[in-house]
């Protein structure tokens, strides 16, 4: 047959909300959101983060209540991240070993609560801890030196995997720390808890607002340059997966989220392992702050963007948007 007519199919299928959804390639549900969280000192309190409008640092028995809330809400897992206090902050980052911190505390909290019905994703570096904000240990030129800084996340890994921790997640950058860190774990008796490598993370200008809610952004002296990814570089991303599934990540990260889904496509056409984007603090602020003033729905942009999220290749999302996104999703 010619003419116009067969051209019209794909008009067709378009007619109908229920035609739309029965051709829909890509499917975007709770189970694919990790609800990232942050956390404070004391008891009964709530601190709006003022650069993160809609999001705030809870002490632990807040941050159970949000795990409920996860729970309910049907988004499988919490990644967790302390606001050290300015004391308890010291150049070698000590305190990311301590058993007692606010993050072992926290976890143990989580899962006394909720059991295994929410995973716990940890984060691994050293800028919650330090008095300088970056996330290693630094020498006397101020230079972050590698193989003392995989000594610590190694510690650091450790101590949180005993507290409960389900996913260990770093995001220091290092080389060689997953390999480490993966020995440690395994050595350790703690061989089911994963490793979810953020294995390509930029030296982003979207990070501003995450580095006031852990309250390392006043203190960061320099860059991260030296150790983050280069923007122009998307071959370099490539490399750096490979080395890190070789080390025995279980699922590697994308960070952040939007300006890289060429990274997030290629890797996941590379490699075929699951990949997870962070859509971080700058990319959620950037939708508030377009509906504050009405430059366009906010449920719309979100929904529009973790569904590109998906569709370059994503297992999952990090998002601060995880509740709102999930609401919607349900119905």
């Amino acid at each position: 047959m010619t003419g116009r007519y067969p051209n019209t199919r794909l008009r067709r299928t378009r007619a109908t909300g229920w035609s739309r959804a029965l051709h829909r390639e890509t499917l975007l549900t709770p189970a694919d959101l990790i609800w990232p969280l942050f956390i404070t000192e004391g008891e009964g309190v709530e601190e709006p983060i003022s650069s993160l409008p809609g999001v705030s640092r809870w002490s632990i028995d807040g941050i159970v209540a949000r795990a409920k809330e996860a729970v309910s809400l049907g988004v499988p897992v919490l990644a967790l991240f302390p606001n050290t206090q300015p004391e308890r902050r010291s150049d070698d980052g000590a305190e990311a070993l301590n058993p007692d911190n606010l993050m072992c505390r926290a976890i143990r909290a989580i899962k006394d609560a909720c059991g295994d019905d929410i995973g716990v994703l940890t984060d691994v570096a050293l800028d919650p801890y330090t008095a300088h904000g970056q996330d290693g240990l630094l020498d006397d030129r101020g230079y972050v030196v590698n193989d003392e800084t995989v000594a610590v996340l190694v510690d650091q890994a450790l101590n949180q995997a005993k507290a409960g921790a389900d996913i260990i997640a770093p995001s220091d950058m290092m080389d060689g720390r997953i390999g480490a860190i993966r020995m440690a774990l395994e050595m350790g008796e703690h061989r089911n808890v994963q490793i979810m490598s953020y294995a390509a993370k930029y030296a982003s200008a979207f990070y501003g607002p995450f580095r006031d809610a852990v309250g390392s952004g006043g203190l960061l002296k320099g860059d991260k340059k030296s150790y983050q990814m280069d923007p122009a570089n998307s071959d370099e991303a490539l490399r750096e997966v490979e080395l890190d599934i070789a080390e025995g990540a279980d699922s590697v990260m994308v960070k952040p989220g939007l300006a890289y889904l060429d990274i997030i496509y290629r890797v996941k056409r590379a490699f075929g392992v699951p990949v997870f984007a962070y859509q971080v603090s700058g990319e959620y602020a950037m939708i508030e702050a377009a509906a504050g003033v009405g430059a366009g729905d906010r449920d719309a942009l979100l929904m529009e963007k973790l569904l590109a999220f998906k569709r370059a290749g994503c297992s999952g999302i990090l998002t601060y948007h995880a509740p709102v996104a999930a609401k919607l999703l349900n119905g």
